[in-house]
């Protein structure tokens, strides 16, 4: 008797009373149940990580490069190298007794005095470097340029700064004898000391710096700035000097500048000379302090470090000083400082028979008086 309860034996398999029936499920919206889930309240799958790249490794944000920071880096090198550079100058710079003192000298005077000098002795230069130069082989040493440079005292005289050229040739008393000779002749005759005591014996001006710098070392700094712009209204053609420049603006190299501040191929010959000499001195240092020179180590370093050997300073002076100078005399291409030629009269035949330049004696009196006193210039 079959039980009808249960299924026949045979008939197949028994159906599992808990299984349940397929139902296909919907896709996952991204991030839902993964491993990782987002942060809260952020959208889900905004911070998956890019293709090929692991998982839970969130990729940093691009740095942004902050231009004063930059900045900050770059004027902090400039300073550095400036301060090194200060300090090479400081150590490196040949110095000499120019200001020595001596009976009944000039007392101080207010504002500060420069005398500046352009020495053409060829003893530090090669027999090479005298032909590239074209400065001649003349034995010991002169000076072709003499000039005196008055920086006032700041906030109390009513002068300028005035660069006041002293011709070489001009007549000065020589100091101990009364022999009236060439005033270049006293600097090889007793070198800068004798120098320094004639100008203050006959300007009545206390002398507080000194500064020579000779042929290589200006062609030298010439060259280390790229060079230097003038602009001539005639040409100027001098073999001795080994130039021959047209008229025009142009761009001198060392050797050219040398000539072109030596030359006396010109109708009034030393007179001219001593304008051309403010001129190029008053271009040379505008270009110095120029930013395509001083942001340009390549041509900074060169400058800064060929100064010790084109400038021979007295003894007391230092780097610092010599900031002072060369950013006063940058002035002189832009008009800020006055530059003029100590009155002049005429020539006078000295004992030796040579002639030499006559000053006036009442017009260069007043105006050495006023510089001396911090006044402006008369006329």
């Amino acid at each position: 008797m079959s039980n009808s309860g249960q299924p026949p034996r045979g008939r197949g398999p028994r159906e599992d009373p808990f299984a349940q029936p397929y139902r296909p499920t919907a896709a996952r919206p991204p991030g839902r149940g993964s491993p990782h889930p987002p942060p809260r309240n952020q959208p889900p799958g905004r911070n998956r990580p890019p293709p090929n790249r692991p998982a839970g490794r969130p990729q940093a944000p691009p740095r942004r490069r902050r231009p004063g920071r930059v900045l900050r880096r770059i004027l902090l090198v400039l300073v550095l190298l400036l301060a090194g550079l200060a300090v090479y100058v400081e150590l490196s710079l040949t110095r000499t007794d120019a200001l020595a003192d001596y009976p009944d000298r000039v007392g101080n005077s207010t504002g500060t005095n420069w005398l500046i000098v352009g020495s053409d002795s060829r003893e530090a230069l090669s027999e090479e470097e005298q032909d590239q130069l074209a400065t001649g082989t003349v034995a010991g040493g002169r000076t072709d340029t003499i000039m005196l440079l008055h920086i006032p005292f700041p906030f109390v005289g009513g002068g300028e700064p005035t660069l006041v050229s002293l011709p070489r040739d001009s007549s000065v008393p020589l100091p101990g004898s009364g022999e009236r000779v060439k005033l270049n002749s006293t600097y090889s005759t007793g070198g800068p000391q004798l120098l320094v005591q004639t100008v203050e014996t006959v300007t009545g001006i206390h002398i507080d710096h000194y500064a020579e710098i000779g042929f290589g070392g200006f062609a030298g700094i010439v060259d280390d700035i790229g060079g230097v712009e003038i602009c001539l209204d005639e040409p100027i053609s001098d073999p001795l000097a080994d130039i021959d420049l047209p008229a025009g603006c142009q761009q001198l190299s060392g050797p050219q500048a040398l000539g072109y501040v030596r030359t006396r191929a010109t109708p009034a010959g030393d007179l001219d000379r001593v304008e051309r000499q403010r001129q190029f001195l008053g271009a040379l240092l505008e270009r110095a302090v120029s930013p395509a020179v001083l942001l340009n180590p390549f041509r900074l370093v060169p400058l800064v470090t060929g100064v010790p050997d084109a400038l021979t300073v007295d003894n007391g002076d230092h780097v610092w000083n010599l900031a002072r100078l060369g950013w006063t005399m940058r002035g002189i291409a832009s008009g800020e400082v006055v530059t003029i030629t100590v009155p002049i009269d005429g020539f006078e035949e000295l004992d030796n028979g040579s002639s030499a330049v006559s000053w006036d004696q009442e017009a260069a009196s007043a105006l050495f008086d006023a510089l001396a006193n911090d006044e402006p210039v008369p006329g």
